[in-house]
C-alpha cells in the first residue's frame, strides 16, 4: 500500500472514530497539510501508531473543549486532573477506534499510551502532516494532526 492510500485510509478512518466516539453531530471541515513544527496551544493528546503505518495522532484543543466534551459524555464537568485523565483516554478512544476501523482495509496498527500535553507546545519530526480541523457544535473546535513515518 502507498503512502498516498495510507495516508487516505487513516484519515478516513479518523473521521469515522471522531463521528463514532463523539455524541453529537459534527463537522468536518477539509484537511489541509503543514510543515513542522504543529504549535499546540492549551491542552492535547499523542498516541504513536505502530505496526504497518508509524505515525502518530495529535489532538490539539483548549481544557473548555475538552471538558465539553467531557461533560456530554459523562454528563459532568471536568477539570484539573481528571480532565488530563479523560484527554489521555478520549485520545485513546479515538486511536482504539482507528485501529478497528483501518484493520477492515486490511492495515494492521496498534496504538502507544496516550502522552497528555499541557500548555504551549512545538511539536517537531515530522515532515509533512495533516491538519483535520474538527467543530464540535456550541463546544468548540477540535485540531487532529496525523503524521505517517515516510518508508526508506
Amino acid at each position: 500500500m502507498s503512502n498516498s492510500k495510507y495516508f487516505q485510509t487513516i484519515l478516513n478512518g479518523t473521521i469515522h472514530a471522531l463521528k463514532s466516539i463523539l455524541p453529537m453531530d459534527i463537522e468536518v471541515k477539509s484537511p489541509s497539510i503543514i510543515s513542522e513544527p504543529f504549535q499546540q496551544q492549551q491542552m492535547g493528546v499523542l498516541i504513536g501508531l505502530i505496526g504497518d503505518v508509524k505515525g502518530r495522532v495529535i489532538i490539539d484543543s483548549s481544557p473548555d473543549v475538552f471538558s465539553g466534551i467531557g461533560s456530554t459524555m459523562f454528563g459532568m464537568p471536568l477539570e484539573g486532573e481528571m480532565l488530563e485523565s479523560f484527554t489521555g483516554e478520549f485520545g485513546n478512544m479515538i486511536a482504539g477506534n482507528l485501529c478497528t476501523t483501518v484493520g477492515q482495509e486490511s492495515l494492521e496498527i496498534d496504538i502507544t499510551p496516550p502522552t497528555v500535553m499541557v500548555g504551549n507546545t512545538k511539536l517537531y519530526g515530522f515532515e509533512k502532516a495533516f491538519v483535520l480541523p474538527v467543530s464540535v457544535p456550541s463546544i468548540g473546535a477540535l485540531t487532529v494532526l496525523l503524521t505517517i513515518e515516510e518508508e526508506g
